[in-house]
C-alpha cells in the first residue's frame, strides 16, 4: 500500500491556516489541505498488519485508499472510503484520527496524514461529481422514525433508506445536524457541509422533520404505534454542571448555551442582544480543557474578548508521551488546538471554589484553588493544596466540562425504557435493541458522550440491526 520507501522519502505535510490576526475576524473556515496529496499517501509503507483498522472506530479500509490516491484513482479511493463511512467530509473536519495515532509509521517518526487524505478524497467526489443519490432499487413499504439528526441518526437514516424503507428523521431544533450544526463553530466546521450532504438523502428519501420534539410536541407513544420501527439517537446533551457558590449568578453558562447562541447568528438568525451572549470586552474564563473548551476560546476570541483562560482540573500532560508504551492506542498527551493559538492562558490542576459577583447579580471573579492528585488504594484522589487559592477576573464563564447522559426529561421518560447505570438508554452493540420491542438506539444517547467517528459507526450498526429486524436478513454492511 503507498510506497513501502515513501515514508523515508517524504516528511508529513500538515493542514495550513490562515494567520490569526485574519482568521480571528470571521467564523469562515481557514484549514487549506497540501497540494500534493499523491505524495501524502505514498508514505503509507505497506506495514503488513495496518493497526490503523483498529484505531478507526468504524474500520476504515485506509491502507487501499492511501494506495488509490498515491496511484491517482481518485474514485476508486472515494468508492472505498465510503464503503465504511457515510459522511468523510465530516470526520475529515472534526475528528481526532486515533487511526493516525495507530499508524505504524507513527512508532518511529511522523503519523501518515491519514485524517487530510481522507478529507482530500471525499472533497474531491463532490467536485467532481461523483458524490450523487443512491436510490433504493424497490421499496419495503416499512416506516422508520429515527429520533435525533446528529450523527448516528443521519447515517441509521441513509443506510436504512437505501435499504428500501421509508425513513423519516426527526429534529427538536430548526436545522439538522444535532450538535454538529450548533456545537461546533463554523470556522471548525462550516456547515453547508451538513446541507450539501442532507440534498444527498432527500433525494434518497429521507424526510427530514425539524422543530419536532419527540416527548413534547411530538407524542413518542404515537410514534412507536406508528412506525415499524424507532430509533433513539438524539445524543447525550445532559451537560455536566459546577454547583458551586454563585453558579446562580449571570454571566456564568453552560458552553452549548453560549455556542449554540452564536452559531445562529452566524447562520442568519436574528438573536436579540438581551438574549445574546457576548464576550466582546470582557475576561472570559473557560472551565473544561476538551474540543468544547477549545470552541469556546475561538469564539470569544472573534467577538474580541478581552482575556480568555482556559482551566483543567487534570495535571498538565506530557508533550511527548513514550510512544513504546503507548502506541497503538491514542495516547494522553499535551495537544495544542488552533483556536489555542489564537490566544488563551490555560492552566491545570485547578479547581472552582466560588463565583464572586457584583451588586447586580453578574459575575465578576472566580475563586480557585490548586489541587494535586494522588493514588489512594489504586483510585486517584484530588486533594487542594492549602494555601494556594487565588482569584481570576471573569465577566463570562463557560462550563465545557462535558456531558452525563441523555436528557431523561420528554421521550425517555414516556417511553420508560431501560437505562443502563450511566443513565444512558440500555442496548448492547450487537441488536441495538432497548427493553422494549421495535425500539432501538446508537450513538451517544447509548453509549454516552463520544466521538463523531463512533456516533456513525453506532448509526450503520443499528440501521443494520433494524433492517434485520424488519425484513429477517439484510444486505446492509455492519
Amino acid at each position: 500500500m503507498g510506497k513501502a520507501t515513501g515514508f523515508k522519502e517524504h516528511a508529513r505535510e500538515n493542514l495550513s491556516y490562515a494567520p490569526v490576526a485574519d482568521r480571528i475576524t470571521h467564523f469562515n473556515e481557514f484549514a487549506r489541505l497540501p497540494e500534493d496529496m499523491c505524495t501524502q499517501g505514498a508514505r503509507c509503507m505497506d506495514c503488513g498488519i495496518p493497526f490503523c483498522h483498529n484505531g478507526c472506530p468504524i474500520n476504515n479500509i485506509i491502507p487501499d485508499w492511501n494506495d488509490a490516491v498515491y496511484h491517482g484513482r481518485w474514485r476508486e479511493a472515494l468508492d472505498v472510503l465510503h464503503s465504511t463511512n457515510n459522511f468523510p467530509e465530516f470526520t475529515g473536519r472534526i475528528c481526532p484520527a486515533p487511526c493516525e495515532e495507530a499508524c505504524t509509521v507513527n512508532l518511529i517518526g511522523d503519523a501518515v496524514s491519514i485524517k487530510n487524505i481522507e478529507l482530500s478524497i471525499v472533497e474531491k467526489g463532490w467536485q467532481e461529481g461523483w458524490i450523487t443519490p443512491q436510490i433504493a432499487a424497490k421499496k419495503t413499504g416499512k416506516r422508520v422514525a429515527v429520533v435525533g439528526s446528529g450523527p448516528a441518526g443521519m447515517a441509521a437514516s441513509q443506510q436504512l433508506a437505501r435499504a428500501g424503507h421509508d425513513v423519516v428523521l426527526f429534529e427538536k431544533n430548526d436545522r439538522i445536524g444535532g450538535l454538529m450544526r450548533y456545537g461546533i463553530p463554523n470556522f471548525k466546521f462550516d456547515k453547508s457541509v451538513i446541507d450539501r450532504r442532507m440534498a444527498q438523502m432527500r433525494a434518497e428519501g429521507v424526510d427530514f422533520r425539524v422543530n419536532s420534539t419527540v416527548g413534547g410536541n411530538v407524542s413518542a407513544a404515537e410514534l412507536v404505534n406508528d412506525f415499524d420501527a424507532v430509533i433513539l439517537s438524539g445524543g447525550a446533551e445532559k451537560p455536566r454542571d459546577l454547583p458551586v457558590p454563585g453558579r446562580e449568578l449571570k454571566g456564568v453558562h453552560y458552553a452549548m448555551e453560549f455556542l449554540t447562541l452564536n452559531t445562529k447568528r452566524v447562520l442568519g438568525d436574528e438573536i436579540p442582544e438581551e438574549e445574546f451572549i457576548s464576550a466582546a470586552g470582557k475576561h472570559v474564563v473557560v472551565i473544561g480543557g476538551g474540543d468544547t473548551g477549545s470552541d469556546c476560546i475561538g469564539t470569544s476570541n472573534r467577538h474580541g474578548a478581552e482575556s480568555v483562560t482556559q482551566l483543567e482540573i487534570l495535571p498538565k500532560p506530557d508533550a511527548k508521551p513514550n510512544k513504546l508504551t503507548t502506541w497503538p492506542y491514542y495516547p494522553m498527551k499535551l495537544r495544542t488546538s488552533t483556536s489555542q493559538e489564537e490566544g488563551c492562558d490555560r492552566d491545570w490542576c485547578v479547581s472552582t471554589k466560588r463565583f464572586i459577583g457584583d451588586e447586580h447579580g453578574h459575575v465578576q471573579a472566580i475563586e480557585c484553588v490548586r489541587v494535586e492528585w494522588a493514588q489512594e488504594n489504586g483510585q486517584w484522589k484530588l486533594n487542594e493544596v492549602a494555601g494556594s487559592e487565588f482569584e481570576l477576573p471573569a465577566q463570562l464563564v463557560t462550563l465545557a466540562m462535558g456531558f452525563v447522559h441523555p436528557v431523561h426529561e420528554g421521550m425517555i421518560e414516556e417511553l420508560g425504557v431501560a437505562k443502563d447505570g450511566r443513565g444512558n438508554v440500555a442496548a448492547n452493540d450487537q441488536n441495538y435493541a432497548t427493553s422494549i420491542d421495535k425500539v432501538f438506539t446508537a450513538g451517544d444517547m447509548r453509549r454516552g458522550q463520544s466521538l463523531v467517528v463512533w456516533a456513525i459507526r453506532e448509526g450503520r450498526q443499528c440501521a443494520r440491526a433494524v433492517d434485520e429486524f424488519l425484513m429477517g436478513t439484510t444486505t446492509l454492511p455492519r
